[in-house]
Order: structure tokens, then C-alpha cells, then sequence
């Protein structure tokens, strides 16, 4: 004669067989525990990638980039989104005080290229350009993921850094709301300036 399971061993394995598909799930967005640690001061992980300026699909290289001057980058959860759009306006209206101080600006998202094209006009106002990164691969490199319990979803975090010629960090900016981002790397960027004209 067959046994029949009680109840709760039943629900215990339907329990175990859930955390394990959710662990498989949220696996699939781990954390590269290689990332590299983006802190001020550190090395910053070198990228290119396919990108949209005014439009047009561009190749951004950072390496490239730096050798010019000290660049503006900042990540955001996704384009034509509240927040996200004004972070792209307030840039734009700043880029010539970025291009004052020498320095240039690049917003990263996991939203495609194809997106990422009419951000770069409609939002960025063609000032800018806007990477397109639905691999999450510099995300990941940055350590910019949006998530919690060392998973994340396929989004960035609101994060922005200045990143001088050398590739060293000079500053780091977590804030849910736009504005810090623009004014801190603003300054940040300005600060450099006079310490190299010093």
C-alpha cells in the first residue's frame, strides 16, 4: 500500500522546489563578484560601447575620452521615466560648463540602442550621448546594478562619477533624486581643473 504524504511534507517540498527556482532566477543577475570596486580614488573600469549622440549610433570609448579630458559618467534606471528624463535635461543645460572645464558627460542605461537614439535627442537634447548597455556589462563592471541581497535587476542604480584623464575616480554620487548628480560632478570637474592649473 502506497503512503500518502502528509500535508506539510508536501508543502516543504513545494517550499524547497520555490527557493530553488528563485535562487536560479536570481542568479541569472548576480553580481560579478570580480567587479571592480568603484570607489573614489580607484582605477575606473575601462568601456566601450554602442552608444546614441543626437540620434546617430556612435562607437563611446572611455580610453578615448579620457585622452581629451576628464569625463562625466552617469548611470540610470531607464530613459523616457520621470527622473530619469530631468537628469538627462539638467546635463544638458550644464554641458556647457562641462565643456568650459574640459570635460565631457556620457549617461548609460540598460535600455537598448534603438531607445537610447531617441533619448539622446529628445531628452539629451543632442548634447550628450547615452550607451546602451542591455547586457549590463559596464553596470555590472561598476558595480551599479539595481537590486538587493547581491542580485540585481536588469536596471542601473542611479550612481554618477568624474573620472579624471588618468582613469582614477575623483568622485562618486549615489542619489535617488537628479540634480546631485549634475551639481556634485560639476563641481568635482571644477575642482580638478584648478588643482592641474595650480
Amino acid at each position: 500500500m502506497a503512503r500518502i504524504s502528509p500535508p506539510k511534507t508536501v508543502a516543504a517540498r513545494a517550499g524547497r522546489a520555490l527557493a530553488l527556482l528563485a535562487s536560479t532566477v536570481l542568479s541569472l543577475f548576480a553580481v560579478d563578484p570580480a567587479a571592480a570596486q568603484t570607489r573614489v580614488g580607484e582605477k575606473a573600469p575601462d568601456f566601450s560601447a554602442e552608444a546614441a549622440l543626437a540620434g546617430e549610433s556612435i562607437r563611446f570609448s572611455l580610453r578615448d575620452s579620457l585622452a581629451k579630458g576628464p569625463v562625466v559618467l552617469f548611470f540610470y534606471p531607464q530613459s523616457f521615466t520621470s527622473v530619469c528624463t530631468e537628469e538627462a535635461h539638467l546635463f544638458a543645460e550644464a554641458m556647457d560648463e562641462f565643456s568650459q572645464a574640459g570635460a565631457s558627460v556620457i549617461g548609460i542605461s540598460s535600455d537598448g540602442i534603438e531607445t537610447q537614439r531617441k533619448f539622446s535627442s529628445m531628452a539629451c537634447r543632442d548634447k550628450f550621448p547615452v550607451a546602451a548597455d542591455p547586457q549590463l556589462k559596464v553596470i555590472k563592471a561598476y558595480d551599479v546594478g539595481f537590486g538587493f541581497a547581491g542580485a540585481i535587476l536588469p536596471y542601473a542604480d542611479r550612481v554618477s562619477f568624474v573620472i579624471a584623464p588618468d582613469g582614477r575616480i575623483l568622485s562618486r554620487v549615489k542619489a535617488s533624486d537628479a540634480a546631485p548628480h549634475v551639481d556634485k560632478s560639476l563641481a568635482a570637474v571644477k575642482a580638478w581643473r584648478a588643482s592641474v592649473r595650480n
